[in-house]
């Protein structure tokens, strides 16, 4: 009887693949390479790296998969191979670079400080073309372990258990990167704003 791989779900697809069947891993590969991809370039900001890390993600899931256990979902698996294929080509990218904006606070456990999250901007100004501009800069500037996690988190929409399974940390330890990079992007979209209603106001003038 054939196989409608398209309608199976992912365990019976990964049962499949670790039994030989090429075709179930086809049917995951299509089934998230974008996703893979895209989680791949919001790390790189680079299309030719994204697209290799891409390669190196399903390389080594094909490699792999034998060894997964549903333990965890296939994707939540595949997030980690992907994250960790991106970060090796973005500290290559990197190497020797130190960012200004490096966090002085490493405590995972630090007390979190009870301030107004940055997302609380309106919706319209966050939507403004230039504004992306500054909140994708803002991420890219923010030091590497909290950029990951509020990739993960804020923008892929993954839940803490599942940032936190992917980044091998406690869920404790994704919370307070999280916070601590919402205050750096929220620190820096405050001044954008601030600079951006001074200009209006000399414009007025």
């Amino acid at each position: 009887m054939s196989v409608d791989y398209g309608v199976e779900n992912d365990e019976d697809l990964v049962r499949r693949a670790q039994g030989g069947d090429t075709r179930a891993f086809d049917e995951l590969v299509r089934r998230y390479r974008d996703k893979v991809y895209r989680l791949s370039f919001k790390i790189l900001r680079h299309e030719e790296d994204a697209a290799e890390a891409l390669q190196d993600a399903f390389l080594s899931a094909y490699r792999g998969i034998k060894s997964f256990k549903v333990e965890s979902t296939f994707s939540t698996w595949l997030y980690r191979i992907a994250t960790n294929a991106s970060l090796m080509k973005y500290r290559k990218r990197r190497e020797g670079h130190v960012s200004l904006e490096q966090s002085q606070n490493t405590d995972e456990n630090a007390e979190m400080l009870q301030i107004p999250d940055w997302s609380t901007q309106p919706l319209k100004e966050l939507l403004d073309s230039e504004t992306r501009e500054v909140m994708d800069e803002g991420i890219q500037r923010l030091p590497e372990e909290l950029r990951t996690v509020f990739i993960l988190r804020d923008i892929e929409d993954l839940s803490n258990a599942e940032v936190a399974q992917i980044l091998d940390l406690t869920v404790a330890a994704v919370k307070s990167r999280l916070h601590r990079a919402r205050i750096a992007l929220r620190d820096r979209l405050t001044r954008y704003f601030a600079d951006k209603m001074t200009r209006k106001d000399r414009g007025r003038v």
